[in-house]
């Protein structure tokens, strides 16, 4: 399978929609079934020198991966990132996760000196926390019934990974 890692473009809106939408994908995100495409539309075009969202794509456009990094703009934080990532069901396990997680890191780690990325994920999604951990991520609070899906109240972890300056990512 070829596919390409690339800075998300306004084009990719549609794909990043269904992407989101897909079931086994939809479940661990906050969205809701009825978000449209100009939602993610006017998400694109909302972000900032502070929003670094990167795509996994196939040859013929189809987006089968997302990751984003959102620096914090409050100056006394500026030095901490908030972490997201969607993987098409049908390319999971495949090392999409992997190399979209390294693309985001490497960014945070050598172009913006970030020492503190961090992320919520769902306290059941053990696939996607055993990516964070296998990236140094560490568990640090358990949000209880912090959130709904499927009409339960759900927990989810807060995850962070810390740097040093200088160490080297793995």
């Amino acid at each position: 399978m070829n596919y390409t890692i690339r800075p998300m473009e306004l084009g990719d809106a549609p794909g990043f929609n269904v992407l989101r939408r897909m079931p086994g994908v939809f479940e661990n995100t906050l969205g809701l079934p009825s978000e449209r495409v100009q939602h993610s539309i006017d998400g694109f075009q909302r972000f900032g020198p502070d929003d670094h969202i990167f795509v996994a794509v196939l040859e013929d456009g189809t987006v089968i991966g997302s990751a984003g990094l959102q620096v914090c703009t409050n100056p006394r934080m500026r030095h901490v990132g908030t972490l997201g990532m969607l993987v098409h069901t049908d390319f999971q396990d495949q090392g999409i996760g992997t190399a979209l997680m390294k693309t985001v890191l490497e960014l945070a780690d050598n172009w913006l000196m970030l020492m503190r990325v961090e992320l919520e994920v769902f306290a059941d999604n053990q696939r996607a926390i055993h990516l964070y951990e296998k990236f140094g991520f560490e568990k640090e609070a358990l949000l209880r019934m912090s959130v709904v899906r499927d009409g339960q109240y759900r927990d989810k972890y807060k995850m962070a990974r810390i740097r040093v300056s200088g160490e080297a990512l793995t």
